[in-house]
């Protein structure tokens, strides 16, 4: 059977007093209504319609052509919401999942119950359901004898027998596509809101004698909609618990959950530890038998295997196996390193490539360059690759040496084997197994500094 999905995403959000749209305020790294398609997608959903309203370009600028668009320019409430896509998929047959842009808690898992348990039954439609034992705000699932649903009641017109149920609504729903958008046809805005209510579809399909049933889920969390900060930091943190847990149960060890922070796309082989303090972000990627931490932030960034990290930032890069990186190593974007590459403390790595088993142990700079195989580059060494207008290229080819303090003046090359002395600043190539040398010749003045001291004092004792 065809599957398709409606997602809620109109609401302004005015409780997150926010320049930000709702639904774009990130949890875990990744914007709300993204988890939330992105769920959609892994239980086959072949549409995806998106219901947006305020802040709608930015929303489509985010999600681009993963889903299609229908504007409510007015919000008149969520059964008005769902009736915007009929030009869309008013005509299709199959099942249509109806969720809100700001659940980002929900699981494929539970949308495939959810969609399976309709499926077989032929129902018209299936209530996601949840249960506390303080359901107070919530619409009330008044089950029959039999378990089917006969009717959603909100918190503000339950008797004292329907207040007294735990069981609530979560606001996502599997539909028959047909039935819905002939159910939604009768539905009216009569209350005290003058608005549309998509929970209006369930009283109308029980009154024509249709099947509507209710599967609840296990965990609470999943029934979270984000509507102010405080909910958005509760979902982080139960979001946040769930990826951990996750990667704990592939084979990651995590040292201390309670201060590690993974986003929702990062991959991480087995075997590789997390130190307290580990932020994880974007598409980054970690190979197995890694040590990454304590104290530090990746983003975007492919690791190979036996890495190991140590307080630094890694922004875009790359990084070969057996690494090391720090600490306080700060490696920018379009750094790529190589196999047995050191990158120690207090270095900056800049859209350059190192190469296999070169070293930048300690207070180095190296920026738009090209390092190749077993270089050493020495303690306080520069590429000079900025003018103040234009960045320019340094090529160090394999086995040279950079000594210690050497400024690099791009554009320069250094040939194979070639070795710069200590303290030199190079602004011409230097070939293949050459030494350069390019500072002053040592000059001793005897006992000149006590001239140099008596002249100071001399200076100090006129104030």
């Amino acid at each position: 059977m065809r599957r398709m999905a409606i997602v809620l995403a109109a609401g302004q959000g005015k409780r997150m007093k926010s320049k930000l749209y709702k639904v774009l305020h990130p949890v875990c790294g990744k914007p709300m209504v993204g988890h939330v398609l992105d769920t959609v997608k892994q239980v086959n959903c072949e549409r995806s319609i998106v219901i947006v309203g305020h802040g709608a370009e930015a929303v489509q600028s985010y999600l681009g052509e993963t889903a299609e668009y229908v504007l409510q320019e007015q919000q008149l409430g969520t059964g008005h919401a769902v009736k915007m896509a009929k030009d869309l998929l008013g005509s299709e047959k199959g099942s249509t999942i109806v969720i809100c842009g700001d659940t980002p808690l929900v699981t494929a898992e539970t949308l495939e119950a959810l969609t399976e348990l309709h499926e077989s039954n032929n129902a018209a439609a299936t209530v996601l359901t949840a249960y506390t034992e303080n359901p107070k705000g919530y619409g009330r699932v008044i089950r029959s004898e039999d378990g089917s649903v006969l009717r959603i009641v909100e918190q503000k017109d339950c008797s004292p027998e329907e207040d007294a149920v735990c069981e609530f609504n979560t606001g996502t729903y599997c539909f028959d596509n047909a039935k819905l958008f002939a159910a939604l046809e009768k539905v009216t805005n009569q209350n005290v809101q003058q608005e549309y209510y998509l929970t209006d579809v369930i009283g109308i399909m029980v009154s024509q004698g249709e099947t509507v049933l209710g599967y609840m889920t296990d965990d609470y969390a999943e029934s979270i909609g984000v509507n102010d900060r405080l909910a958005l930091s509760e979902a982080e943190r139960l979001m946040r618990e769930r990826i951990n847990k996750r990667h704990m149960l592939n084979g990651v060890t995590i040292i201390d959950p309670a201060s590690t922070y993974i986003g929702a796309d990062v991959i991480i082989g087995s075997d590789t530890v997390l130190h307290p303090g580990t932020v994880l972000k974007g598409s980054t990627s970690i190979g197995e038998d890694c040590q990454i931490g304590p104290q530090s932030d990746i983003k975007d960034s492919v690791i190979g295997d036996g890495v190991a990290i140590k307080h630094s930032v890694l922004d875009q890069a790359e990084v070969g196996s057996r690494t090391t990186v720090g600490p306080f190593a700060y490696l920018r974007p379009k750094s790529q390193l190589g196999e047995d590459v050191k990158i120690g403390d207090f270095v900056e790595i800049k859209n350059a490539k190192i190469d296999n088993g070169s070293k930048v142990s300690h207070l180095s700079y190296v920026g738009d360059a090209s390092v190749g195989k077993n270089v050493n580059v020495g303690c306080g060494a520069i590429t000079v690759n900025y003018d103040g207008y234009n960045k320019f290229i340094t090529e160090i080819e394999d086995d040279a040496f950079i000594g210690s303090n050497v400024n690099l003046i791009a554009p320069v090359k250094v040939g194979k084997g070639a070795y710069v002395v200590a303290g030199s600043t190079i602004t011409h190539a230097v070939p293949e197994n050459d030494l350069a040398i390019a500072r002053n010749r040592q000059e001793n003045k005897p006992g000149y500094a006590e001239k140099i001291r008596a002249r100071a004092k001399a200076k100090k004792d006129k104030k």
